[in-house]
């Protein structure tokens, strides 16, 4: 008898203030409660789907056949040449780190090939010194594909235009992701997905880019000439994309959510001391019977701090001594610690099954207390 699918958490209750709100760190905060204004942009707002509640997401999913998906959205800011709608105008920035949430809606199939990137646009006809792109890499892996428009260690801009392929400096795409974002298996939930790049000095190689899935380092090149000399514009443009290069394998749903733009590491949304966790629907044989759920401060859950009792046919669960039991350093307290990163792991069983296998450590959360909700 086939048992159930190995669960996931799909999405935590989070503070109603994040940080990136009131942090002067951060250059673009959109949680896709209401249209914000972009400097170009398409696509609806899902009012039904978001990490957490009570705001939506970016819809990026396709038609069959499709090559452009639903939704785009173009930031510009700091010293972009042109435009409307530029974020933070005039300043300059060397390194950036944009964070979104991804999910595809539960059997997916296919690499839609982009997903998103940073880049310096140069002239108001979009003349690129650099970009860095998170792309698809093989099978269901995305990977970093950076590239130069600068000649050598010069200040000699290559490119004559947007997306100039012939003229660019190719820097290398591999390794790709251990993590097979766009696989049946990692979908139906929330997932966490950074990245970063840093332009180089002028004149040496010692540039980068880095990307993080779940909260785990799956990417990263160094030692890049990026811009070689060139110093006239930074990193001043972040694009979330959804584009198919062979067009879309079937109709489905992708969804983004809690799109960060930041001059520092951004990390996992924050939750209360007692968040509230939401699993998968359930799918295999029979009906959703129990399933539990451990909490631990590493993804590699040396140390577990929290255990659950098992549960029913309920979908989701608040941390607390009501329904588990807090361990090791958390012994005899009864909520998280502020401040503290936490992952997540689950299972869960079926009428008449066994149980499935546990979920790798996923779904991590920083803890803060939600100043908002005192009165």
């Amino acid at each position: 008898m086939t048992g159930p699918d190995i669960p996931h958490i799909q999405s935590i209750e989070i503070n109603k203030i994040q940080p990136q709100e009131n942090d002067p760190d951060v250059i673009w905060y959109d949680d896709f409660r209401n249209e914000k204004p972009y400097l170009e942009s398409s696509g609806e707002i899902d009012s039904a789907e978001s990490f957490g509640s009570g705001s939506g997401s970016m819809k990026a999913g396709f038609k069959k056949g499709e090559i452009n998906g639903e939704g785009k959205r173009d930031l510009a800011f700091g010293d972009f040449p042109d435009g409307t709608n530029i974020v933070r105008k005039g300043e300059h920035f060397d390194e950036i780190y944009w964070r979104i949430y991804v999910k595809h809606e539960y059997g997916w199939e296919g690499a839609p090939a982009k997903m998103s990137r940073a880049t310096s646009i140069v002239s108001d006809n979009w003349q690129q010194s650099m970009i860095v792109h998170v792309w698809s890499g093989e099978a269901n892996s995305i990977t970093l594909d950076p590239a130069s428009g600068v000649k050598g260690q010069s200040d000699s801009i290559l490119t004559r235009k947007y997306n100039d392929f012939d003229n660019l400096r190719w820097l290398g795409n591999k390794p790709c992701s251990a993590f097979q974002i766009s696989s049946k298996e990692e979908s139906a939930y929330w997932v966490l997905v950074e990245a970063s790049t840093k332009l180089n000095t002028p004149g040496l190689s010692d540039g980068s880019c880095r990307l993080w899935i779940d909260g785990r380092l799956e990417a990263e090149r160094t030692k890049l000439n990026f811009r070689g000399r060139y110093t006239k514009h930074g990193i001043n443009a972040v694009f979330l994309e959804s584009y198919w290069n062979e067009g879309a394998s079937k109709t489905e749903k992708r969804y983004y959510d809690n799109f960060v733009v930041s001059t520092k590491p951004v990390g996992p949304v924050t939750c209360p001391v007692n968040p509230v966790l939401f699993k998968t629907p359930y799918h295999g044989t029979g009906q959703q019977e129990s399933w539990e759920v451990e909490l631990a401060t590493a993804f590699t859950g040396n140390e577990i701090v929290y255990k659950s009792k098992v549960q029913g046919v309920n979908t989701g669960i608040i941390i607390n001594t009501e329904t588990g039991s807090f361990t090791g350093t958390l012994s005899g307290k009864t909520q998280l610690v502020s401040g503290v990163t936490y992952f997540c792991r689950i299972r869960q069983k079926g009428t008449g099954t066994n149980w499935s296998s546990w979920s790798r450590w996923h779904q991590p959360f920083k803890v803060s207390v939600d100043y908002s909700a005192i009165r």
